[in-house]
């Protein structure tokens, strides 16, 4: 039984009120713009304190995360250890044992996956799939979808080369975004790559210009790393877009809303 089981029911309990705590300290410095307030006394180093408990209990989210009951993580690891206990040490870096009769790590875990979905329900599917995206995302991307929940757009763009016949060029920077300072992000120069992964991911769509956010257009292109993306360019052309929440992005926020715990 599951009560029995140490990936079981209890460690996903577990890493569920992990996550909760989680993202409620990301969603709350996002909501409350902590960013803006460094120069108010105390919050400086009231924020530092945010951050450090903020990346224990992230730290112990991914290690209850690796607990739980993960058939490409169980797999591959048994796998592996099957065949280093098994291959001769001559072999090399490998993955197919040559003289027994193990299956190879990445079919194993084929197997695991495809052998575990016979008996997934709709919900624990559900669970597992947002526990899947919750393990790759960063502090900073946690703190982006925070605020992209309530489903604001922010401006997006990216920088590209103009060429001869006023078309666009290579680009060199693509989706800077205004959303990483509303957010309170840790490293604002990678926010680009912060908004490209949540695309990538599908929790974050990219739409057309939205003309009433001229302002926070003109605030981006005066952002440092627009800027320096233009140096690369002899004639830059801004392509204007916004980003928002997704349909998945909007579940899977619904879903792990510390607010809602």
């Amino acid at each position: 039984m599951d009560a029995e089981r140490p990936n079981g029911r209890g460690a996903v309990d577990d890493v569920a009120g992990l996550a909760r705590r989680a993202g409620q300290l990301a969603g709350w410095a996002a909501r409350t713009g902590i960013a803006l307030g460094r120069k108010l006394p105390g919050v400086e180093t009231a924020e530092r304190g945010v951050r450090e408990v903020e990346r224990q209990l992230l730290t112990e989210l991914r290690r209850r995360l690796d607990e739980v009951d993960d058939p490409y993580h169980a797999a591959l690891t048994a796998a592996s250890a099957m065949h280093r206990a098994t291959a001769p040490r001559e072999a090399g870096v490998t993955l197919v044992p040559v003289r027994d009769n193990h299956a190879e790590p990445l079919r194993a875990a084929m197997a695991e996956l495809l052998n575990h979905s016979i008996g997934f329900g709709r919900e624990r599917a559900r669970e597992y799939f947002y526990a899947v995206i919750l393990r790759q995302l960063t502090p900073d991307e946690a703190r982006i979808l925070s605020a992209l929940s309530d489903g604001s757009p922010f401006p997006a763009v990216d920088v590209v080369e103009r060429t001869g016949l006023g078309g666009n060029g290579r680009v060199v920077l693509r989706n800077a975004s205004t959303v990483g300072k509303a957010a309170g992000v840790s490293l604002p120069d990678q926010v680009p790559g912060y908004v490209t992964r949540l695309i990538g991911l599908g929790l974050v769509d990219l739409d057309e210009e939205v003309p009433s956010l001229e302002t926070q257009y003109e605030i981006l292109l005066t952002d440092e790393t627009v800027r320096e993306a233009e140096k690369h360019v002899r004639r830059a052309k801004f392509v204007r877009r916004t980003i928002h929440v997704s349909r998945l992005g909007a579940q899977f926020w619904q879903a792990c809303d510390p607010s809602l715990g």
